[in-house]
């Protein structure tokens, strides 16, 4: 695509295609970790293996702003030929990450205590858990790293190496596992080991990568932007607002699981299972969002206004058939699904009972997930950020509490209002605000 070109379908999927694949081998990864240790002798290893991947979870979820953050601002210099601004988009995520991964380290102490009273496991379990924490714990400055690489990649539009990022992680991972607990004989300790070096794996291939793609861009590095304070305005400004987007949606999930815990182990794990459906919606629909990201950006880099509206346009369009087909594959095939994932005859009855609050899901959700991008792009993150506090806030947590009589029902729906006041506020935005600041 040239400078000035307005996007076509080919430039969505050279983006979308890649970062969905990347999406479909995280789980895989997730059920060879499973298998592998719930084939040792004792359950112990499987349960502190879950509780240490629920934790790294959790923590790094809290920080994908960096990922975000970064595509946005690298996707706006590169719309606007700015190769010196690359330069600096990537030396200041690269040094916050390795900022950040310091701050984990020298609090692991006190983080993996924390975090295992809060889950309050049985203390066998705990033990192996801590285990497990005190080694994944030194993957932080590359995990974060690596978040930061598939940011700037993704803003440059390429989202190949992003792809054999997540790849090399993944598969690096698995045969690790396999060498070091049924070859070597290691317990959660060679799981947590694994996850370290192919951390560490991807992040040598992730430079080398950027090393590349930056001698093909004239430029220099203006050290006075990487080591100065204040020259970090614009950054702090995005990925504060971001963490903050963030942290109100982990919170509206967690409380989604814990009120369904309220309402009993047979509904937690109904839900459990359903919810599997959810991950799927999110494989396709954020392989879209990246593509939006990427799109959005660059036309923002170059005030490109006709630009932003075919971006915007093209990806809400894919999105609404990714979304529509996911109703239909769920509306004809949820029982198959649900089946597939649990034998428990209760289990199964109680999940289709709430099933159609999942058939509906990806069509209410379509628009959060793509504005989600579109605002990424555009590094609208205050905006973001206080659509999502109003969502949670205002509309999530009052709409619950009006429902409770409805029991899970009333939790189902207050979470679906929930992500449709997401979609209808950035869309407004976007109409009223972002759209007219462009061009």
């Amino acid at each position: 695509m040239t400078a000035r070109a307005v996007p076509t379908n080919r430039d969505v999927w050279r983006i979308a295609a890649p970062m969905i694949l990347s999406n479909v081998s995280v789980p895989l990864l997730g059920m060879v970790d499973t298998g592998v240790v719930g084939h040792l002798e004792s359950p112990v290893y499987l349960g502190a293996v879950a509780i240490g991947a629920t934790i790294f979870g959790f923590l790094y979820v809290g920080m994908n702003f960096l990922r975000m953050g970064t595509t946005g601002i690298a996707a706006q210099r590169y719309g606007a030929d700015d190769f010196d601004g690359l330069r600096v988009s990537l030396g200041q995520a690269l040094i916050v990450a390795q900022l950040i991964a310091l701050v984990l380290l020298l609090l692991q102490g006190p983080l993996g205590r924390i975090a295992l009273e809060l889950i309050g496991a049985e203390p066998d379990v705990e033990t192996f858990a801590l285990e497990y924490f005190s080694i994944r714990i030194w993957s932080a400055p590359g995990t974060l790293a690596n978040y930061a690489l598939i940011g700037w990649f993704l803003g440059l539009q390429n989202a190949r190496v992003p792809l054999l990022i997540f790849l090399t992680i993944n598969l690096t991972n698995i045969v690790l596992d396999l060498v070091f607990v049924l070859g070597l004989g290691m317990k959660v300790d060679g799981v947590a080991l694994a996850s370290v070096i192919a951390e560490y794996t991807a992040l040598i291939v992730a430079l080398a990568f950027a090393a590349r793609e930056l001698k093909k861009r004239e430029g220099h590095w203006p050290l006075a932007q990487l080591f100065r304070v204040r020259a970090y305005a614009a950054f702090f400004s995005v990925n504060a607002n971001l963490f903050i987007r963030t942290m109100a949606l982990i919170f509206a999930y967690f409380f989604v699981t814990a009120q369904g815990a309220r309402l009993g182990g047979l509904v937690l794990a109904a839900n459990a299972v359903l919810l599997n459906l959810a991950n799927l919606t999110s494989f396709a629909l954020d392989g879209i969002a990246h593509a939006a990201e990427a799109l959005v950006g660059k036309a923002v880099g170059q005030k490109n206004r006709r630009s932003l509206e075919e971006s915007v346009r093209l990806c809400l369009r894919w999105s609404l058939y990714f979304a529509a087909g996911l109703a239909v594959a769920y509306f004809f095939g949820g029982r198959f699904i649900v089946n597939v994932l649990t034998d428990l005859p209760e289990v199964r009855e109680t999940a289709m009972i709430y099933l159609p609050w999942f058939i509906v899901s990806p069509l209410v959700a379509v628009w959060s997930f793509l504005y989600d991008g579109v605002y990424v792009g555009a590094t609208r993150a205050r905006a973001m950020r206080d659509i999502m506090l109003v969502s949670t806030f205002l509309v999530f947590l009052p709409a619950w509490y009006l429902l409770q009589g409805f029991d899970n029902h009333g939790l189902w729906a207050a979470f679906t209002l929930f992500m449709a006041s997401r979609g209808i506020g950035m869309h407004v935005g976007y109409r009223r605000s972002l759209l007219p600041s462009v061009g």
